[in-house]
């Protein structure tokens, strides 16, 4: 599964990030390829939230958003070349060298910047999400559900653009729930379904996987911090978990089995 990528075959030619309502939001998009059926891609630059040339440049660039050529603006050079190396043969080293007639393009307009942080809090983010993915097997391996979600006492459903997006990945005995903010600026929560029958009365889910408390450092005043345990409950022969406050575009990962 691909997000971003260097072709963009369909659609408009920009980066995830291009438009997105904040620095972060691609991690929801990431936790969807992560953590669902299918062979995650990362692409390069994703995990910094690159987003091509900055807003106000735009305008004065051709082919921007689907012009001929227009994947150009998705293959910035991540550590910062000052001018790209000459075409051809005149580029190949030993004895090619740069052309100092273009930059160098890098992401956010940039020339001659570096551009890989392994601590920004996008890519810390992503990585602690790849970490415990490698740590379950039942994400990689486990069959998919579809949870439906309550909020504000209504029935279970699946719900629109905006609110939670939940769904459980199982295996054998075990059950992953994956909880994604789809709303980009602002809070959301509810009551999400969990399997009946792998979850008997008294059992609790576990977060091993929060993004917000990731990116902040540690879990003061963040709802569901790693290590938690979320009591099932039971109505009228269903099993859900309250879920709680979270933050736009960040994610949870609860196991029934840590």
């Amino acid at each position: 599964s691909i997000l971003d990528d260097h072709d963009h075959v369909f659609g408009v030619k920009i980066r995830f990030s291009s438009e997105a309502a904040s620095e972060q939001q691609v991690v929801a998009g990431v936790a969807i390829q992560l953590f669902t059926l299918g062979i995650p891609c990362i692409y390069y630059g994703t995990e910094q939230s690159f987003a091509g040339p900055e807003e106000s440049e735009r305008v004065y660039l051709p082919g921007w958003k689907g012009g001929d050529h227009a994947d150009r603006y998705l293959r910035e050079a991540m550590f910062g070349p000052v001018h790209p190396r000459r075409a051809g043969l005149g580029g190949v080293p030993p004895g090619g060298g740069l052309d100092p007639t273009l930059p160098g393009f890098g992401p956010f307009g940039t020339a001659g910047c570096h551009c890989f942080d392994a601590d920004f809090a996008t890519y810390r983010r992503i990585a602690a999400l790849a970490a415990v993915r490698k740590q379950f097997p039942v994400l990689r391996q486990g069959r998919q559900y579809l949870r439906p979600s309550s909020i504000f006492g209504l029935p279970f459903a699946v719900r629109g653009p905006g609110e939670i997006v939940a769904w459980s990945r199982i295996l054998s005995d075990e059950e992953a729930l994956c909880v994604v903010n789809a709303h980009g600026t602002q809070t959301r929560g509810g009551d999400v379904l969990v399997d009946a029958g792998l979850n008997p009365p008294g059992s609790e889910l576990t977060v091993v996987a929060n993004t917000a408390e990731t990116a902040a450092g540690s879990a003061g005043g963040i709802a569901h911090p790693i290590g938690s345990r979320l009591p099932v409950k039971r109505a009228d022969g269903k099993a859900y978990v309250e879920i709680r406050n979270l933050p736009p575009s960040e994610v949870l990962v609860l196991v029934n089995h840590p």
